[in-house]
């Protein structure tokens, strides 16, 4: 087998493994996975908002997903660490799938954009852009973007700072698209800041799955896992206005 075919065949085969991991682990938060062959081995570096749930009891999780990736995905020796990721309203990944598994539930696609894009901004995101696109009301296939902040779309500064993911759901009327592009504050160029109040420091506590100090939030204070977050949000999101109420108000 020639070498093009080599890289073709890896890298398929790393994206139907990064397609498992999203299913099995979407109520650990899954965002991403860093790849890397090692002559002792594959590491496997797993990105995501709740480690102990990846973890499980005594490591049973860790062992069940290594089996799991030599037997099925023919890696050899993997060695799989997880990261947590420190603030995931930052990360395109887990908030396109936020996303989708609103829309699954039936929330409206325009509350539920709103909601992401206003969770997304006040985390301290520099900008960002949202674009859903598919069978939004009818039969006829539409789209529509929604942008928040400073977003750099070309050049080098877009290529540092700008972050993005897609993701796929399917609902009642068909099949949508999210994308979903952040500016992240922490990358920003000079010529790109944002002159605003510095947010509020949140108190740090210990996490009871991973032994780790990490901000205590509302959400994750009372969410242990992605499905009951999501279930939190839709009931905050109920609140939230969208432009047809508000238009409806003014008639």
């Amino acid at each position: 087998m020639s070498a093009v075919k080599n890289v073709i065949k890896d890298n398929y085969n790393m994206m139907l493994l990064k397609d498992y991991l999203r299913v099995a682990i979407k109520d650990a938060g899954f965002s991403h996975a860093e790849i890397s062959k090692t002559p002792m081995g594959t590491r496997v570096a797993l990105h995501v908002t709740r480690p102990g749930i990846v973890i499980g009891r005594k490591g049973s999780g860790i062992r069940e997903l290594t089996d799991k990736l030599a037997t099925d995905f023919k890696l050899k020796n993997p060695q799989i660490s997880v990261v947590e990721i420190a603030k995931p309203e930052l990360s395109p990944s887990v908030m396109c799938n936020r996303m989708a598994s609103h829309l699954e539930r039936g929330t409206a696609f325009r509350r539920a954009t709103m909601w992401t894009l206003k969770q997304i901004m006040d985390n301290g995101a520099m900008g960002v852009q949202i674009t859903i696109s598919g069978k939004l009301r009818g039969d006829r296939s539409a789209f529509e973007k929604h942008s928040a902040g400073i977003l750099p779309r070309a050049g080098h500064h877009a290529e540092v700072i700008v972050d993005e993911d897609i993701a796929h759901v399917k609902t009642a009327m068909g099949l949508i698209g999210i994308r979903i592009r952040i500016a992240i504050n922490e990358k920003f160029v000079p010529e790109f800041e944002l002159k605003t109040q510095k947010p509020k420091k949140a108190k740090q506590i210990k996490d009871k799955d991973t032994g780790k100090m990490r901000d205590e939030t509302e959400v994750e204070r009372k969410a242990r896992t992605e499905s009951e977050q999501i279930a939190i949000e839709e009931e905050k999101m109920k609140e939230l206005e969208t432009l047809e109420e508000e238009e409806a108000k003014l008639l």
